[in-house]
């Protein structure tokens, strides 16, 4: 009995030192893991290099145009990546995700690279940018839910949530990085000098998968893809306690307030700014992002972390209210890291539930599941507000996007209420907990 009593505190003390390690990582903790470091680096290159594209052709489109409608149809374009994302998750969970991840990033970069000699010979084109913007998304989700499904293998479990947080925010000062960059390149040296600046960026992500030490081999060994292994994933995401919450939560607010990469309709229309306006906007939103990542760290021992989306994004809500009833560029500025913040906090909460709860195995289809959601919202969203803007106006369509926002929140924190229930608990304190209650 007095062994058994022994061994119990020793787990017990144990326990209680891995949930102390989990709530008091510091924020660069994931650094210490070289393939983190790695995967990291990929991520972060390819995300500059799309947010790069993606402004440049924006601009470009609407200063050729005029038309915000032409905008709004880049989201349409977007729509056949749809059915590619699902297959793409399961692709991640049957084949190398390393090798996968490399091999959509080069036809990311040969496209680029046919961008920039299109711009510098001047025979750059609007139907080339949907061109490439409709083959790189569908190649990019094929690898897409790759790069999530690799975390779970470069960190210790107990280093996921600070891990998941650690690449929103990182990923938030390339998102500081892209839009100024982009500002400064696009406003001095034109279109064919920001795509040439592009494309070296996206060369990088390219090379790094290859650097990651850790297999990147499946589970079981490679396997097809198949119609079974897709309703398992669907089936999971279906049944789960939290997650069909919070995607219609972040669907039911981004079809009407995506604001994102509109920035040259807001920037003209609110502002009467262009690409370095759009510069400005852009990178204050992202600096709003890494700020919302440092409250999810900082509220590591609040359980309630339903309750803390909901709540950041009723305040998304009166913020879409605010920026477009105010026509003030450094109010507008303020406004914008606002809408970064707390949609951060959603990002956040979203990456790390999925982690934290789907096995190793399913990971890549439950990534996917998140990509879909997001990525259908987000398509939508571009065009419903582009049209909206071009017939009522910039402000008038952030003004319907918030007061159709904060009714969203309300119906998923009544009807949906895996939502506001959901408890977050280190693994270490629930074991605990559970051998309590025992």
């Amino acid at each position: 009995m007095a062994v058994d009593e022994s061994q119990a505190s020793a787990a017990q003390a144990q326990e209680a030192d891995q949930a102390e390690t989990e709530l008091n990582l510091k924020p660069w903790s994931a650094f210490a893991h070289y393939d983190f470091t790695m995967l990291w680096l990929g991520g972060v290159t390819m995300m500059v290099a799309m947010q790069m594209r993606l402004f440049t052709s924006a601009q470009w489109i609407f200063e050729e145009t005029g038309s915000e409608a032409q905008l709004g149809l880049l989201g349409a374009v977007q729509f056949l990546q749809m059915p590619v994302v699902i297959y793409g998750g399961a692709l991640a969970d049957v084949v190398d995700r390393k090798k996968l991840m490399a091999l959509t990033q080069v036809v990311s970069f040969l496209a680029l690279l046919a961008l920039t000699f299109a711009a510098f010979s001047d025979t750059l084109e609007v139907w080339h940018i949907f061109v490439v913007q409709g083959v790189t998304g569908i190649v990019n989700m094929l690898g897409n839910s790759a790069r999530p499904a690799m975390l779970s293998r470069v960190v210790p479990r107990s280093h996921l949530t600070h891990a998941v947080t650690t690449n929103t925010a990182t990923f938030q000062v390339a998102g500081i990085a892209a839009p100024i960059a982009f500002g400064i390149v696009f406003s001095i040296w034109g279109v064919g000098a920001s795509m040439a600046v592009t494309t070296v960026i996206a060369a990088i992500s390219v090379i790094t998968p290859f650097l990651i030490r850790v297999s990147g081999a499946p589970e079981g060994g490679s396997r097809r893809v198949s119609i079974q292994s897709l309703k398992e994933g669907f089936h999971f995401v279906r049944t789960h306690k939290i997650l069909p919450g919070l995607y219609l939560l972040d669907i039911g607010v981004t079809i009407f307030s995506f604001y994102r990469f509109l920035f040259p309709i807001f920037a003209e229309g609110l502002y009467g700014l262009g690409a370095v306006g759009v510069g400005f906007l852009a990178a204050s939103n992202s600096i709003g992002g890494i700020l919302g990542s440092v409250i999810v760290l900082y509220t590591a021992k609040w359980q309630r972390k339903g309750v803390l989306v909901l709540v950041a994004t009723a305040i998304y809500a009166l913020l879409l209210i605010a920026f477009g009833s105010i026509p003030i560029f450094v109010i507008g500025l303020v406004i914008v890291a606002g809408l970064g913040a707390t949609d951060a906090v959603g990002m956040v909460m979203r990456q790390t539930v999925v982690q934290l709860t789907t096995p190793d195995r399913l990971l890549g289809r439950a990534s996917s599941a998140h990509s879909f959601a997001a990525m259908g919202a987000n398509n939508v969203g571009q065009m419903e507000v582009a049209f909206m803007s071009a017939g009522v106006g910039a402000g008038p369509t952030m003004g319907i996007g918030g007061v159709v926002s904060i009714f969203v929140v309300g119906l998923i924190w009544k009807f949906v209420p895996g939502v506001s229930n959901y408890r977050y608990m280190p693994d270490a304190e629930r074991d605990a907990a559970e051998n309590e209650s025992v």
